[in-house]
């Protein structure tokens, strides 16, 4: 029998984990307080840290977006914004969210992100399914031979197939008597985030269909059921809380893709990476607008992460069917 941990032990472990916790909250945590600093107090060596939300007069700027300085850069510069009161607070502001919002077609690019993440998302469950069925009750000798393949994949560097996936995003193909380049479409990125994402949304599928009992799927068999129907009626439905989890993994990893959405979107298909991206400029970074137009693209996933950790943390322990 397993003996309990002692309360030593288990303090230990509660500190670790509380320690890794606020190590990895802490970069969202920091750009979230910056997004309501000016530009001068996200660049102040001490920082500020301590939010004040009324003004000189008491009035509240964080509502209004007002600068207490008369001689703010409008460029939106590192010299802009409010006077510090001084010491370890600064007056809160939602001027950089105006200004991001002012500045940038924050809509376009939020749908950008949920068609490719989406459908990149959902055309990989459509391909998997399938796949990760026939490798877990139609295994063959060489099964685990294609998983170890398939992950290894995960190990090239991206920037090493770049050039071979730009050659055919740009080739141009005959269309209607002009020519059709695939490269800033939103259909060529869902495709290439899919199969970025496949070797593990397989993976995933495998190990929890490895769960099912042969035996349940057996007696559909022995009742007539189609291939089809024992996927989708016997399988799909016992393994909903892996597969929820395995969307939520797969959409959050096409969410936050960077390098292939940069380099391969330009304008009409440049999803909320990119719209992050062009707050960096010849002129310098402008940290307290970037990390505005950072909050803004994490805000929906951080939303639907919240709402859905449950079904996540039942998916990521997802058990033997009883």
């Amino acid at each position: 029998m397993a003996r309990a941990a002692s309360p030593a032990r288990r303090a230990a472990f509660t500190a670790l984990a509380w320690t890794l916790a606020l190590l990895i909250f802490f970069p969202i945590a920091w750009t979230i307080l910056t997004s309501f600093k000016t530009e001068r107090d996200a660049i102040a060596n001490p920082p500020v840290l301590v939010p004040l939300v009324g003004g000189a007069d008491g009035r509240p700027p964080i509502l209004a977006g007002e600068a207490d300085d008369p001689a703010e850069d409008a460029t939106g510069g590192p010299e802009a914004g409010a006077r510090s009161p001084g010491g370890p607070f600064f007056r809160a502001t939602l001027e950089n969210y105006r200004v991001v919002q002012e500045r940038s077609d924050y809509m376009r690019f939020l749908w950008n992100s949920v068609v490719i993440a989406g459908g990149s998302t959902l055309l990989g469950i459509l391909v998997a399914v399938p796949a990760a069925w026939s490798m877990a009750f139609v295994p063959s000798r060489r099964t685990k031979d294609v998983l170890l393949w398939m992950l290894s994949t995960k190990m090239l560097p991206a920037v090493g197939v770049l050039y071979p996936i730009y050659l055919i995003a740009t080739f141009r193909l005959p269309l209607g008597g002009g020519t059709f380049q695939l490269i800033d479409t939103k259909p060529f990125l869902v495709v290439i985030l899919m199969l970025i994402n496949l070797p593990i949304i397989v993976w995933m599928l495998y190990t929890y269909f490895r769960e099912i009992p042969g035996e349940i799927l057996e007696a559909a068999r022995m009742d007539g059921a189609s291939l089809r129907a024992e996927i989708v009626h016997v399988l799909t439905p016992m393994a909903v809380p892996g597969i929820a989890s395995t969307v939520l993994l797969s959409f959050i990893l096409a969410w936050n893709e960077a390098f292939w959405t940069l380099n391969l979107t330009a304008v009409d298909a440049a999803p909320l990476t990119a719209f992050i991206a062009s707050y960096s400029s010849p002129e310098g970074l402008f940290f307290a607008k970037l990390s505005a137009a950072s909050t803004m693209a994490i805000a929906p996933i951080l939303v639907l992460g919240w709402f859905a950790q449950k079904q996540l943390v039942r998916g990521l322990t997802f058990g033997a069917v009883k």
